[in-house]
């Protein structure tokens, strides 16, 4: 068996302690290190991980010689800065999601992790729920029929957040599994949202997606509702596919049921009839697994083997550049607003090419 990958990690707070304790359970990984600025999260980490080393400052972290791979788990207005000095360390990443919070930032960590050939991967988490990859295949088999429109509902009584709102901390969940559902990415967003909490950013959002083939999709997220859901609804012309990740006895159901309409038989394009399947409502069995540890192990095997990521740093940047229109949306009081869709070359610093060499320390791999 090949020696544990070393794996360190930048910040401290929910989402970090909970990376700590998965790369710990996982036999290929060693947790080496973590980082934050505050010194009670890194007592905390330490009482809990007493084998670990702490450094309040990231880039010391980043100067540890035996640490292979990274997670970013700072906030996510600071996920581009701190990524991108990891990858310019040579450093394999995985950013919490959203990967950045700008197009352009987003297209040059693309590029720099091209450039230093390191993995780049983004923690869009629910593409690793067994129940999701199930609705997945509930798709592709083509039983679902033709797929009408999808609909999410992410609510709770916050964590409210004080980098970012409620639409750009929830929705890129939504965003992100709905481009994996129809593997595709949407053509324009509607989006409204409101500061229902009088708080200086929006708590509340309701946005409409629009993909190709006339597929509609609607994402509704808030931090005020006193109703904690999870539910992912995909609704096709021969099944209705619906997740609940709150239902622990049956995350997924498919019902049986559809409804199409065809041309009568009078031959009049204008004469259409309604033809309803009914069926039974089946819940298929899921293997129970933990999502967060399902895509630390995917993390580590693309370091080890070379593979890109299911959530590798293109799949990020076009969930931000949904996200950019969205915000975008809203700002103009729900105005339709296309999605760039373009996927550009942008010019790398100067410091890609001066940190370039012949053999990286990462397993020997060639860095062109």
């Amino acid at each position: 068996m090949a020696d544990p990958i070393g794996v360190g990690i930048i910040g401290c707070g929910y989402w970090g302690v909970n990376h700590i304790r998965v790369f710990s359970d996982l036999p290929q990984a060693t947790v080496v290190a973590v980082s934050d600025l505050r010194a009670d999260r890194l007592k905390l980490a330490k009482q809990r991980f007493p084998t670990v080393r702490t450094y309040q400052g990231y880039e010391e972290l980043l100067g540890d010689s035996e640490i292979e791979g990274v997670v970013v788990a700072a906030p996510a207005t600071a996920h581009y800065a701190v990524a991108k000095e990891c990858l310019l360390s040579r450093k394999h990443v995985l950013v919490e999601k959203p990967m950045t919070t700008n197009i352009e930032q987003a297209e040059e960590l693309v590029a720099i992790a091209e450039e230093m050939d390191v993995v780049l991967m983004v923690g869009h988490t629910f593409l690793y729920n067994a129940g999701i990859r199930t609705m997945k295949a509930c798709i592709d088999d083509d039983g679902l029929g033709r797929v009408y429109y999808l609909h999410a509902t992410r609510t709770n009584l916050g964590p409210i957040r004080k980098d970012v709102n409620a639409i750009w901390d929830l929705a890129p969940h939504d965003v992100s599994i709905f481009n994996y559902l129809l593997d595709s990415k949407p053509t324009w967003i509607s989006a409204v949202g409101a500061k229902v909490l009088r708080n200086s950013r929006e708590d509340v959002g309701f946005i409409t997606v629009h993909y190709p083939d006339d597929i509609i999709g609607n994402i509704h997220v808030s931090w005020a509702d006193p109703n904690k859901v999870r539910e992912v609804i995909v609704v096709g012309s021969n099944r209705r596919i619906c997740f609940d990740d709150l239902n622990t006895m049956g995350q997924v159901r498919i019902f049986e049921k559809g409804v199409i309409s065809e041309l009568a038989e009078t031959g009049s394009f204008d004469d259409f009839r309604l033809l309803v399947r009914d069926g039974d409502i089946i819940a298929p069995k899921i293997e129970a697994s933990e999502p967060l540890k399902n895509q630390g192990a995917h993390f580590l095997d693309c370091i080890r083997t070379g593979t890109q990521p299911l959530t590798d740093g293109r799949n990020g940047l076009a969930v931000v550049q949904v996200m950019v229109a969205i915000q975008n949306s809203v700002a103009r009081n729900g105005a339709p607003v296309q999605v760039d869709r373009e996927i550009r070359t942008v010019p790398l610093p100067s410091s890609v090419a001066a940190n370039r060499r012949v053999e990286s320390p990462i397993h020997g791999v060639s860095l062109r």
